[in-house]
């Protein structure tokens, strides 16, 4: 394994983590707000929906997404038509596989920052002429801001080691859709032991990075 060939993985696998993450953070955090305010004896359905790809098998979300984005699934084709190439087997699809794995996290660190905030807070803000709007932008947010960041990140290293339903969905192209946990498995199958313990340290360090930076987000 040549340094550019690590470099270019682990690039891929970066921006693929980063994009899943970019994508999920308006839904998750607004999923997360809802979950937390809602009082409803729908609520407790709804959270297991959103928990669904923790506990389902990752190869099952990815045929599910692979039924979903196929050329001749009615979603595939508009995908293909807006864009202009299918979806599938690429970076993108990557992206979007680790994203739907990444979201429940992202979802359970929002709740969790949403429901640490003082509702005197916000009762005080809006008994002061406050709008929804303005509450929760100069209130809520703020004081949620450490369980958002913590969802954000847990919901970044999920990503980048995503490996059941990037494989189905994005395949393992080298150079194109070549991911650290996809690079890990092609290698052990072509016995070859050095290139994917090589392929695992970096892994592991991107891993204990993200890790660290949420232990020091709930710490501080």
């Amino acid at each position: 394994m040549s340094v550019g060939e690590a470099l270019d993985v682990t690039l891929l696998t970066l921006k693929v983590g980063a994009t899943a993450t970019a994508a999920i953070a308006l839904p998750a955090v607004a999923t997360g707000y809802l979950l937390s305010r809602w009082r409803s004896p729908l609520r407790p359905l709804v959270q297991t929906v959103v928990s669904l790809p923790m506990v389902l098998p990752p190869v099952a979300v990815g045929l599910v997404l692979l039924l979903l984005f196929a050329r001749s699934a009615p979603l595939g084709r508009a995908v293909e038509a807006c864009f202009g190439a299918p979806l599938l087997l690429t970076w993108w699809a990557a992206a979007l596989a680790s994203a739907v794995m990444s979201f429940p996290l992202f979802v359970m660190g929002a709740m969790q920052g949403f429901d640490a905030v003082p509702p005197r807070l916000e009762q005080v803000a809006a008994s002061l002429g406050a709008s929804r709007a303005r509450v929760l932008l100069s209130i809520t947010l703020p004081h949620a801001a450490r369980g958002v960041a913590c969802g954000a990140v847990a919901a970044f290293a999920r990503a980048l080691g995503e490996f059941g339903a990037t494989a189905l969905v994005a395949g393992r192209i080298r150079g194109e859709t070549e991911t650290l946990s996809l690079a890990i498995y092609d290698r052990i199958e072509q016995f070859k032991s050095a290139d994917a313990v090589a392929f695992a340290a970096l892994s592991l360090a991107l891993a204990l990075l993200t890790i660290g930076a949420v232990e020091l987000l709930r710490r501080k």
